[in-house]
């Protein structure tokens, strides 16, 4: 069975009920709601701390560099 994820996708964020598309595409609504579960995961995924050494640092408490006065060089 070729499952067309990206139309089920599409469909997931412009609204369309689960059941609606199952039965529009011809697949279950298990698949349905397990595309779903990804692309909300995808869509809602907090990244803010993902690779930003300077937050990272503040959250443990040693904080910034502005934190201890130091802006940048004069160059």
């Amino acid at each position: 069975m070729n499952i067309p994820a990206d139309k089920i996708e599409s469909m997931i964020l412009e609204g369309v009920p689960s059941y609606e598309i199952a039965e529009i595409l011809g697949v279950t609504t298990n698949i349905v709601e397990a595309i779903a579960d990804k692309v909300h995961q995808d869509y809602y995924y907090d990244d803010s701390m993902d690779g930003d050494a300077q937050s990272a640092l503040a959250s443990i408490g040693w904080g910034t560099d502005e934190d201890y006065g130091y802006y940048g060089s004069e160059d």
